[in-house]
């Protein structure tokens, strides 16, 4: 079914089925070796906590959310917002956590990129360089698992002849395959060669409601960056009335750039190569009472 779409966006693409790499390995330097074992996903929180205006007081935690999704411990990727809180100021997160267990304590490998005061570039750290909390604040889209070995879908992308990015391509695909059946998916992909477009929210909230996608486009701040990037995506098929996010893919990278993935710059020279698993449980955290589609792109 991948294989498929992927064939009518890209020129040359493959998909198989693969033992996981050990992703405690360069270039992931996770924490965790795999991304197998009860995979689930979680959407948490939602863009309506962010626009029109923001609710600083949605914060949350990733242990918590492991807990809620029935899988203390869990291994956690994806893409969501950093805690004001914490920070003191807005960005994009970038979730990387074994969290904590009743033996051991979490594990915090993620990243945050932010516009940097200095040069209004971007400006990635490791999350744990200042903070030794798990928070976030106002959204997220996370992919869990055990963070097991095991087989996984690897999924290989060269040559971008179509308009949709790599992220949109596997979901359409899956949606047009499955229909009304949601199919979730989530893991990581490293853009190996090329740029790629990668937004960043400035660090002050709007003070002005953002009431259309114009408003929030104008808002954000937006970078091209070169690979690799290495990016965590979590995908649903479609949305079976959980007001969901059906994509969501953020990047870091080890040479000072990440944040929100939009497409690929570069489609002639692009190299995509991803691990996936599809998962098996979905949990909807938060779900905003007031909602609208602005900003989900």
């Amino acid at each position: 079914v991948l294989q498929k779409g992927l064939k009518e966006n890209f020129a040359d693409a493959q998909v198989s089925v693969v033992d996981c790499p050990d992703l405690t390995q360069e270039p992931f330097n996770f924490p965790a070796k795999g991304i197998c074992g009860k995979p689930r996903i979680a959407d948490v929180g939602g863009v309506p906590y962010l626009i029109p205006i923001v609710q600083k007081e949605k914060v949350y935690d990733l242990n918590t959310v492991a807990k809620d999704i029935e899988l203390p411990g869990a291994f956690i990727l994806g893409a969501g917002a950093a805690s004001s809180k914490v920070l003191g100021t807005n960005a994009e997160f970038i979730p990387i956590v074994q969290t904590k267990s009743e033996k051991k304590p979490a594990v915090n490998g993620s990243y945050i990129a932010q516009i940097n005061p200095a040069d209004k570039g971007c400006l990635l750290e490791k999350y744990s360089s200042k903070y030794t909390d798990s928070e976030f604040g106002l959204l997220a889209n996370l992919y869990a698992s055990e963070g097991q070995p095991g087989k996984v879908i690897e999924v290989k992308a060269n040559g971008r002849t179509g308009e949709l990015n790599f992220v949109s391509c596997l979901r359409q695909a899956l949606e047009k395959h499955y229909g009304e059946k949601p199919v979730g998916m989530g893991g990581t992909f490293i853009i190996q060669k090329g740029k790629a477009k990668i937004h960043i929210m400035p660090p002050e909230f709007s003070a002005c409601p953002l009431n259309t996608d114009e408003d929030v486009n104008n808002w954000l701040k937006f970078f091209e960056m070169k690979a690799p990037l290495i990016c965590q995506p979590v995908i649903v098929s479609r949305d079976p009335g959980f007001d969901l996010r059906l994509e969501h893919t953020h990047c870091f990278s080890h040479h000072g750039e990440g944040g929100h993935y939009h497409q690929d710059t570069s489609p002639d020279s692009v190299q995509y190569l991803g691990y996936f698993q599809p998962a098996e449980l979905l949990f909807r955290i938060d779900r905003p009472q007031e909602t609208h589609l602005i900003g989900r792109d």
